[in-house]
């Protein structure tokens, strides 16, 4: 008979946890290399006392001040290490439970690995209904856990200390494959957490989980050769999936060999260097002229490691081709078959691999290289001017501040980003230099989302420089997790951008005849509206109170000189700087998005923005 260890179901689990890795290529990995927590009743007794003895070496344990905040940073650690380490997150029961929701979501739709352990009610019903619990007339089993099955890609809630050996290996399985991964909760009663049992010392022996990388089907290998070579104008779109097997060189290797061109979504951006020939920078509603002007008029659309979200499509405008068809790279099916496309169902390195070794001798006809040769330097200098400027004494724009940090950071550096008026001016302008340089969460386009990510992939990664770019929106939606920084010595750099309101969504609202209502940060005026002077907020002071050093810059020379110093630090320090929002330096849109526009309105510009919309929906195209 095997021999068995008395413990709580929490002190098993922690001890699970800390034996299991991914192993991908030879290369091991701690699949679950820490736990981030804050604790309540429900937790505090159970995982809490689990964590505190099993002690730092074997589970790490961090301090978080907001439960989504610290789904977030452990996301930025997933998506850093190439989903191969992950991070677990314990809450209590109750509003600490919820607050894990927009994390999970963000989590799954990114398709990057995060382990739930959110604190439940009594097993027992012993106790009923506990402080903070849901009671539901006609459903006794429901809790508030169950907002998270939606946006989990697994979830079980463990009501006995047997039933969490099972689910524990599924969550692993989960977590540790590429073509499944996202957020996996197990949701913990209370009493069961304290409960002892004796476990079967089999499961806390080392389990390694290895991360497949499977090959095309010969068959489908050989469709999408054909219709490679009988391309004209083909165009590759990378997509996260690029970087999540890290399939860069491989993808460099094929593009060096064909000359097929490469344009990139927010996910896969980096994809190739952005002094690559090939590459045309990012697609669709954010992306460059040479990059849309391409996909326009592709006849064969390559996707490798990407969904096809409305930003990458044009929201189904962009591809206008009459003959244009999809071939799709994917390690799931569910992405691959979008767009009724031809399908390569495998990992994107494998996949790119075969296809460099199948083509062989093919090559793109030199006029087609020689026209996004052009396109290319055309957009090159778009960038130059919007991020040059004039005066260095003068305010600078929003494109200004990226191209002084442009100028500031190495290849190995993260700008890490995901919502506002950024995300665009980054998709279009940005040199990413490197594969891990370029750091957008636009999947979910989360608010609030930096400044924990920065600290996720500082851990993930201790010596490289880190970059939150905020905006004020952003900023006072979530700055909690600046004292996490501080308390844990890790050295990020926060950008901190005053622009008085959300001007992202003012600039949409305008377009979409919405008049920038309710989007500005003033004092009410008379008429009732928000259009009254400037909010006199100092965002820099909160920085400074969290324990940030801060650093203010007001012209384009002292935001140079600010940058350079945060660089230089080894401490947590904010650069904030009130941009220019009066003089547009920023491209426009080179693609449609559609976001609905009212049928009927009494206002002129919901009546002209109706005007437009219907012309603009009208080239949408159903791809079959």
């Amino acid at each position: 008979m095997s021999s068995t260890t008395r413990l709580t179901v929490a002190q098993a689990l922690v001890r699970f946890l800390s034996v299991q890795y991914t192993e991908r290529d030879g290369v091991r990995h701690r699949l679950i290399a820490g736990t981030w927590g804050i604790f309540g009743h429900g937790n505090v007794a159970g995982i809490g006392q689990a964590l505190l003895e099993a002690g730092e070496d074997a589970m790490p344990f961090h301090q978080g001040r907001n439960e989504q905040a610290m789904v977030h940073a452990a996301v930025g650690h997933a998506r850093q290490l190439n989903r191969l380490s992950a991070q677990a997150v314990t809450t209590s029961i109750g509003p600490g439970a919820t607050n894990l929701v927009t994390g999970a979501a963000l989590a799954t739709i990114n398709r990057l690995p995060v382990l739930l352990l959110p604190g439940d009610y009594f097993a027992t019903r012993a106790a009923d209904p506990l402080l903070q619990q849901l009671e539901h007339p006609t459903e006794a089993d429901l809790s508030v856990n169950d907002t998270l099955r939606p946006v989990s890609r697994y979830f079980d809630r463990v009501h006995r200390p047997e039933a969490l050996i099972p689910s524990a290996l599924q969550a692993m399985r989960i977590l540790a494959d590429p073509a499944e991964t996202g957020a996996v909760t197990l949701a913990l009663p209370q009493d069961v957490q304290a409960e002892a049992y004796d476990w079967p010392e089999e499961f806390f022996a080392e389990r390694v989980w290895r991360v497949r990388r499977p090959a095309p089907d010969p068959v489908e290998l050989a469709e999408a050769v054909r219709v490679i070579r009988a391309a004209a104008r083909p165009l590759i779109v990378a997509g996260g999936g690029v970087h999540h097997s890290e399939a860069e060189a491989a993808l460099k290797a094929l593009v060096d060999a064909t000359g097929i061109p490469v344009a990139s979504t927010q996910a896969g951006k980096g994809s190739l260097r952005h002094d690559h020939p090939a590459d045309l920078g990012g697609i669709g509603h954010t992306g460059t002229a040479v990059a849309d002007d391409l996909a326009r008029t592709a006849d064969l659309v390559i996707g490798v490691g990407t969904r096809y979200s409305d930003f990458t499509t044009a929201s189904g405008t962009l591809f206008q081709n009459p003959d244009v068809r999809f071939l799709n790279l994917n390690i799931t099916a569910f992405d691959a078959h979008k767009l009724a496309a031809r399908t390569a169902v495998c990992d994107a390195r494998a996949g790119l691999e075969a296809l460099a070794s199948a083509l062989e001798g093919h090559r793109v006809d030199a006029s087609y290289e020689a026209e996004y040769g052009t396109g290319k330097k055309h957009w090159e200098q778009v960038v130059t001017q919007a991020y040059g400027a004039a005066d260095d004494n003068a305010v600078p724009t929003q494109t200004q501040l990226l191209g002084a940090l442009d100028a500031v950071v190495g290849d190995e550096d993260v700008v890490i980003n995901a919502a506002g008026s950024l995300p665009g001016d980054l998709h279009k302008l940005w040199r990413a230099r490197s594969p891990r340089q370029y750091h957008l969460e636009y999947g979910y386009s989360c608010m609030g989302y930096e400044i924990p990510a920065a600290i996720g992939v500082q851990q993930a990664t201790p010596d490289t420089p880190v970059w939150a770019l905020v905006g004020d929106g952003t900023y006072l939606m979530m700055p909690t997790e600046l004292v996490t920084a501080v308390q844990e010595g890790l050295p990020i750099n926060l950008v901190l951008i005053q622009n008085h309101g959300y001007a992202s969504i003012g600039g949409l609202s305008e377009s979409v005849g919405g008049e920038r209502f309710g989007t500005a940060y003033r004092y009410r005026a008379a008429d009732g509206t928000f259009s009254g002077a400037p909010l006199p907020v100092d965002l820099a002071a909160n920085a400074a109170s969290l324990g940030m050093d801060v650093l203010r810059a007001k012209t384009v020379r002292e935001l140079r000189e600010a940058l350079a110093t945060a660089r230089a630090s080894d401490r947590p320090t904010c650069v904030y700087v009130e941009t220019d929002t009066a003089t547009p330096t920023a491209p426009p849109a080179e693609a449609w998005w559609d976001v609905p526009v009212a049928e009927t309105a009494s206002r002129e510009a919901a009546t002209a923005a109706r005007t437009e919309y219907d012309r603009q929906v009208a080239t949408r195209r159903t791809h079959l």
